[in-house]
């Protein structure tokens, strides 16, 4: 079964820099006689630790256990017309008026991905529109 690596070297790193936390707490514990003295050992490398260990488990189950995307195969290479065919008269051309949708606030050009083949689209005419920042349809 697949597995992601980014989340298992995480985890896995996770836990061994808890570990070595935990390890230097307890270090420094054992050497305090009061417990006064011991509690900034606890808790600047024990609780991180520990905290650390428990993120660190986590990330490597979920490693194991989120699916891993497939790798994406290559784009395909966009199809060019022939030298001397005529473009699809059915395109939308970049030239006529503006256009928004009902209740827009943007203007975009025919051509725009965002209004392209919407029956529904109206000329932007006098309003004071936002230009689109998908088609930029004049120079900000």
């Amino acid at each position: 079964m697949p597995t992601s690596r980014i989340l298992l070297w995480a985890g896995l790193a996770a836990a061994a820099g808890g570990a070595v936390l935990c390890v230097l707490g307890w270090y420094g514990i054992s050497g305090e006689r009061f417990a006064e003295r011991q509690l900034p050992y606890l808790a600047s490398c024990t609780v991180p630790g520990a905290a650390l260990i428990v993120a660190g488990a986590v990330l490597v189950a979920a490693a194991y256990a989120l699916p891993v995307r497939p790798p994406e195969p290559g784009r395909p290479e966009p199809i060019r017309p022939e030298p001397g065919t005529e473009p699809d008269p059915a395109a939308p051309s970049p030239d006529g008026p503006l256009l928004r949708v009902p209740g827009g606030t943007l203007a975009h050009r025919p051509d725009c991905p965002l209004v392209a083949g919407k029956a529904d689209a109206l000329e932007a005419g006098k309003a004071s529109l936002a230009p689109c920042p998908v088609c930029e349809p004049w120079p900000s």
